[in-house]
């Protein structure tokens, strides 16, 4: 069977009415990106704790998914005269053969090594090296596979660097992978936290799944805490708008870690984060920027 995709753009404030109205006309499904995303003009979803955050980015691609054979062009006009928009949106329509879904989609994700000890296995696969240091995750709702460079920059950090005994903090923990593997590399206690709950039920269960016990919360139920390790994979603008809180968790001699920044970026954020700290170079893999250094 084949199924039809329609890409249409939106600003921040006709995408909801669009994607509303073309659920109602009879999409299966509607996917929302920012069209922006892995460029300069990438905007996080985000707000200060307890302050209301975006609730879409300025300028969005809806994907929508439907039957095939469906009169797709007179929907997105009906659907678009719906949500008050001036004039139908550019839009592009493709198809999407039917297949095995989960088949496909578990072949995009092959264990992944971080270094020689440390390895990130999807629950389908063998680890390669049982005696290694291996981290059970699937790819789900929230961020963080280890097949980002962000990720990854953080895990080879954590590796290279923890000693056993540290306290981690994992602000923006998405999946928890970083507050786990912080554990499993010998870490005496870690916290996530993340503005979306879902990230929160994910990490928890991740962190389940890999026996280890960490501790994850919204920011507003967050314990005040002064980690060892300040670990931060978001992005840029949170990371400089969150400056002075993470700097505060970070105890006096602590480490921090920041993620999430586009190499070009890097100077930026190093410029707010050497108000607190002593850093080191930034590290970057695939365009994107690890900093790193010691609380003063």
């Amino acid at each position: 069977m084949t199924w039809i995709t329609l890409t249409v753009s939106a600003s921040g404030q006709q995408a909801d009415a669009l994607g509303d109205a073309l659920m109602a006309r009879g999409a299966l499904s509607i996917d929302v990106h920012d069209a922006d995303a892995d460029t300069p003009d990438e905007q996080a979803l985000f707000g200060e704790p307890g302050e209301p955050g975006d609730t879409l980015w300025r300028r969005n691609r809806i994907v929508a998914l439907f039957p095939e054979k469906s009169p797709v062009e007179k929907i997105l006009h009906d659907a678009a005269q719906a949500a008050g928009l001036p004039a139908t949106p550019e839009f592009h329509i493709g198809a999407l053969q039917d297949d095995d879904w989960v088949r496909l989609t578990q072949a995009q994700f092959d264990p992944i090594p971080i270094s020689p000890r440390l390895w990130i296995v999807p629950t389908w696969h063998t680890p390669a090296d049982p005696a290694a240091i291996n981290i059970a995750l699937d790819p789900g709702l929230a961020f963080g596979t280890g097949s980002h460079p962000t990720t990854r920059l953080c895990l080879r950090w954590l590796d290279e660097n923890l000693r056993g005994g540290e306290t981690v903090l994992d602000y923006g923990c998405g999946s928890g992978i970083l507050a786990i593997a912080a554990l499993k590399l010998g870490a005496a206690s870690a916290v996530g936290v993340d503005l979306d709950p879902q990230a929160v039920r994910a990490s928890r269960d991740n962190a389940a799944a890999n026996g280890v016990t960490a501790e994850f919360h919204l920011p507003d139920d967050a314990p005040p805490l002064t980690a060892d390790v300040v670990v931060a994979n978001i992005l840029t603008n949170p990371l400089k708008l969150l400056a002075p809180l993470l700097a505060s968790a970070t105890r006096t001699g602590g480490r921090i870690v920041l993620s999430g920044i586009l190499a070009e970026q890097a100077d930026d954020v190093m410029k707010i984060y050497s108000q607190w700290c002593n850093l080191a170079p930034s590290v970057t893999d695939e365009g994107w920027a690890r900093v790193s250094g010691v609380k003063r």
